[in-house]
């Protein structure tokens, strides 16, 4: 009898695990395993043709710090994130709030955001880098035909030719494809305000611009948290636009740490390896200095 009811609990502390232990299988699997691998890669001697060479201590990483470009491709992460994710949310929040109200057209309109969200990335990209052609590009043509092309350099300038223009258009593609996942997100997180907050705040002789800052934006912080940590992860590791419109060049000059990192996996996987770890590094500072930072804002509008 005792068995059996030993038995029994065994079997209710277990009954967790059986629903729980597929998904730690899997993260520890695809996610644990391979930046283990990564941390002991940046490790070793590895040549190019992914041949081991033995251990190689922290060389790759004091190759990697000596790269002459190393600190001018960390400095355009940095500001590469920090702008296409604040691009992101102040649009997002407008075409939200937009498309919370009630206009004619406006479910055309919210469909019509998905599509670059249901188009390839790379597929976008690779058609802004035809319209942005110097010979037969759409977007030559028009500013052409607005007159605008001489001021930026005739009719054979090339916007991805140059940093000074090649790098806000990559800023610009990175926005427009973070859109509509954006958008939405803050869409459903102002539907899910109650409307009676808004009645009661008009009763209060609340003003438009009042109601929006005091009630919309601080109920809409968890969906906009939620949004600006997905965006930081996924501009921060994007690989598609810039590889498939500029391929970091000219020089590295538009080459985020992502392309960096694979660039260098060409000549030196151990210093690739190197780099990825700083990536990764990277990413969950600037998550962790996010979250700080909302959680600060949080207790001080609770107090």
């Amino acid at each position: 009898m005792q068995q059996r009811v030993a038995l029994k609990r065994v079997g209710r502390a277990l009954l967790p695990w059986a629903w729980t232990g597929p998904a730690v299988v899997l993260i520890a699997v695809v996610v644990v395993w391979p930046v283990v691998v990564m941390v002991q890669s940046s490790f070793l001697k590895i040549s190019r043709f992914g041949v081991v060479n033995g251990f190689n201590g922290t060389a790759n990483y004091e190759k990697l710090f000596a790269e002459p470009d190393f600190g001018g491709v960390m400095f355009r992460s940095l500001i590469w994130v920090v702008a296409v994710v604040a691009l992101t949310i102040v649009i997002s929040l407008g075409l939200a709030s937009l498309f919370n109200q009630q206009f004619p057209g406006r479910r055309v309109a919210r469909w019509a955001l998905i599509a670059p969200w249901a188009a390839s990335v790379l597929m976008t990209s690779i058609i802004f880098k035809w319209m942005l052609d110097p010979g037969v590009g759409l977007i030559n043509i028009i500013l052409h035909e607005l007159g605008f092309l001489d001021a930026m350099g005739g009719a054979d300038a090339d916007p991805l030719g140059k940093a000074g223009t090649a790098f806000p258009w990559l800023i610009f593609v990175s926005v427009f494809v973070s859109l509509p996942f954006t958008t939405y997100s803050l869409l459903a997180g102002l539907t899910a305000i109650p409307a009676d907050v808004y009645e009661a705040a008009k009763m209060d002789g609340a003003g438009r611009w009042r109601t929006y800052w005091s009630i919309t934006l601080p109920l809409l912080r968890p969906a906009l948290t939620v949004a600006t940590l997905i965006n930081v992860m996924n501009v921060f590791n994007n690989f598609p636009i810039i590889w498939a419109m500029t391929h970091g060049q000219p020089g590295y000059s538009t080459a985020t740490s992502t392309i960096f990192m694979y660039i260098l996996k060409g000549s030196d996987i151990g210093e690739s390896a190197a780099m990825s770890v700083i990536n990764f590094g990277m990413v969950i500072v600037l998550v962790a200095v996010f979250m700080k930072v909302s959680r600060e804002k949080q207790e001080v509008a609770r107090a």
